[in-house]
């Protein structure tokens, strides 16, 4: 049995299920024009009698331990989550979204416990635990992301930008309870498995839904999921292991991707020199750019000197966040862009070691993370 791990503090009286079932019959049967049949009076009447033994808790300002699955879901596009400064008239697609993403966890009997903008933090099992808490939570998150996919045809028919999703689940212990004072409380859960979803999330592609390996420990009989890909997590001291959710194919939901990539892309301002490969040999001119943001396998470089396009490159750089010196690396010209106030150039990684690809994977994440 869960217990308590803060003292309680005295709350409201709980409410008698009698009481309350009697009510209720009476609300049936004038609307309805009969009462409850016995078997629906017996249902109603031990939810009743749950709800009142688990009513006191919130109130009593304590912290009980649960397993909880917790999803935390994030909007990705749109003038709302793009602008600082949004307007009043980009609130109507923002509130379209929610208003569909709220119906769908209401529908799995997920509890809301944050709301801001644009992210949703949603627990399963924290208040009136069950069997299937991590079976719903990963049933919901697919049709929330299935619901993003229907909202954003919508939007393309009204010509509304369209609002992409990224979602991360993560399973296991969490403490579950009321914290405030009597003038202001919340029900909420606290522990690592709560910021391990955020920050999966943040990994998650547009469209995405990214699960920790306990979450599939436990539902694995249910979902179609990739194998384990190990990631670095702010918080943490090692890799963490987390899968992508792919479909659940016994309920028919498959999870409806919006972006595909190899690897994840971040932005950042990195010095870097190259010299032009011409006929396999490298030309001793040193050229200086900047790294405006990077890939496992490829990166966007900001130019003074033009390149020319399926041009040759050997590129050298610094990785300080992971003590990394990038010597010799070579790398294929596969973008240009000259419509900017300097050319920029999109290039692939052709030839490169086992620990730059160790490297360079490891600070995308650290970055993604830090994120």
């Amino acid at each position: 049995m869960d217990k308590d791990t803060t003292a309680s503090t005295p709350g409201p009286s709980a409410f008698d299920p009698d009481e309350v079932l009697q009510h209720l019959d009476g609300l049936v049967s004038r609307d309805k024009g009969s009462p409850l049949s016995a078997a629906a009076r017996a249902e109603m009447s031990a939810t009743l009698r749950l709800a009142a033994q688990t009513s006191m808790a919130p109130y009593a300002f304590s912290l009980v331990s649960r397993d909880v699955t917790v999803l935390w879901a994030k909007l990705r596009g749109g003038p709302v989550t793009d602008s600082q400064n949004p307007d009043a008239a980009d609130l109507e697609p923002l509130n379209r979204c929610l208003a569909k993403l709220i119906e769908v966890i209401t529908r799995y009997q997920g509890t809301i416990d944050q709301l801001s903008g644009d992210a949703i933090k949603v627990f399963f099992g924290a208040e009136n635990p069950r069997s299937d808490d991590v079976q719903r939570a990963v049933m919901c998150a697919v049709e929330m992301q299935m619901a993003m996919r229907d909202l954003n045809m919508e939007h393309m028919r009204d010509r509304v930008p369209q609002v992409f999703m990224g979602i991360g689940l993560s399973t296991g212990k969490a403490l579950a309870g009321r914290i405030g004072s009597d003038a202001f409380s919340h029900f909420t859960v606290m522990g690592d498995l709560v910021n391990l979803a955020f920050r999966l999330q943040a990994f998650s592609l547009r469209g995405q839904v990214l699960i920790s390996e306990e979450t599939y420990e436990r539902c694995w009989g249910l979902v179609s999921a990739t194998a384990p890909m190990q990631v670095f997590v702010k918080g943490y001291s090692q890799p963490i292991s987390m899968r992508e959710l792919v479909a659940i194919p016994t309920r028919r939901l498959k999870v409806p991707r919006q972006e595909f990539r190899r690897s994840h892309r971040v932005e950042v301002r990195i010095p870097c020199t190259y010299q032009i490969v011409q006929d396999g040999v490298v030309l001793p001119h040193v050229a200086q750019a900047v790294i405006r943001d990077m890939g496992y396998h490829g990166a966007m470089l900001e130019l003074v000197e033009p390149l020319d396009l399926q041009g040759e490159v050997r590129l050298s750089f610094d990785l300080t966040l992971v003590q990394y010196q990038a010597r010799d690396l070579y790398a294929r010209v596969v973008t240009l862009k000259t419509d900017t106030p300097h050319p920029m150039a999109g290039v692939e990684f052709t030839s490169t070691s086992a620990e730059f690809e160790a490297r360079a994977q490891m600070f995308v994440q650290m970055m993604v993370a830090a994120g």
